[in-house]
């Protein structure tokens, strides 16, 4: 095993628990980590009641394991059943693998708690090939892989081949051609489905009444236009804009950052106190500017 991983192996949190040399012959060792202050986090767990009470000491320290990390295990083994019979072995090679790519201690808990699947995933089908992904395709230096992987763990759960490499041939075929703007900014887009997600909302921006090119100069632009919902934004935005705002195609054409703000607590507030004061703002200044100077605007072009 190489250096790193071996210092990866013996700092993970489930080192101490799932050591065959650390597992207890008597649980009521004065020093057993199941029986002194840790006990507290196993009896308080839905687990770990009375009803529960035939449940294996190494389910009860693999519920401890990934409570220690900051991992709910109840949910985690609600969301992925398989959880319930992998080992503590198995769970540790996999932080240790992480840990060997970067991954601090730290970050574990809010990994393994947005996707759980991976606590039961293969390290060389599953993960090797999403490093290889990130360091290949994607031209990720190794000392970037926490960085990349912290902004979006949904990384470690796609498949290389159906989700990561055809998402990225989609987006480059777009004109998204700064990898490491996609890595480091915008990795969500290569998690998004590409039938299901990417094309669907490609496609209602056209239906607005723009040509194919305009909606993909926007999607370049505002690459998060790809990551809001078409019912809970895009409509009831747009609605307002050409309803109420009166506004037009080319003004959504400048600035697509529109729909990146909040309809309820900046676009209605700020064009209601615009029209108050009888006062035309180009859409990117009245959204972008502050507080301060949205006022500002107000009085001096206002008169009041």
């Amino acid at each position: 095993m190489p250096s790193t991983a071996a210092t990866a192996y013996h700092s993970s949190p489930c080192f101490s628990l799932q050591s065959p040399s650390s597992l207890p012959s008597n649980s009521h060792q004065p020093n057993n980590p199941l029986t002194s202050k840790p006990k507290n986090v196993l009896q308080k767990h839905p687990l770990y009641t009375p009803a529960h009470s035939n449940l294996s000491l190494q389910f009860k320290e693999k519920i401890l394991c990934l409570e220690i990390m900051g991992v709910d295990s109840g949910k985690a083994l609600s969301l992925n059943p398989s959880l319930h019979t992998a080992t503590l072995h198995s769970i540790h090679s996999i932080i240790s693998f992480l840990q060997s790519k970067g991954i601090h201690q730290k970050d574990l808990g809010r990994i393994f708690g947005m996707c759980p699947k991976l606590l039961t995933s293969n390290i060389r089908t599953d993960l090797i090939p999403v490093f290889n992904f990130l360091s290949q395709d994607l031209k990720v230096p190794d000392q970037s892989f926490r960085r990349v992987i912290n902004k979006c763990p949904r990384l470690l759960v796609s498949s290389v081949r159906d989700q990561l490499k055809p998402a990225l041939i989609f987006l480059q075929r777009l004109g998204f051609q700064d990898l490491e703007a996609l890595a480091h900014q915008d990795p969500v887009l290569l998690v998004s489905s590409v039938e299901k997600t990417l094309i669907p909302k490609l496609e209602y921006l056209v239906s607005l009444g723009m040509s194919r090119a305009d909606a993909v100069g926007m999607v370049l632009r505002c690459p998060g236009l790809f990551t809001f919902s078409v019912e809970n934004n895009f409509k009831p935005k747009f609605e307002y804009f050409v309803g109420e705002m009166e506004g037009n195609l080319e003004e959504l054409k400048e600035f697509p950052q529109y729909f990146a703000f909040s309809l309820e607590k900046r676009i209605k507030p700020r064009h209601m106190e615009a029209v108050q004061n009888g006062v035309k703002v180009p859409l990117a200044l009245m959204l972008k500017s502050t507080d301060e100077e949205f006022r500002e605007l107000m009085t001096r072009h206002g008169g009041g």
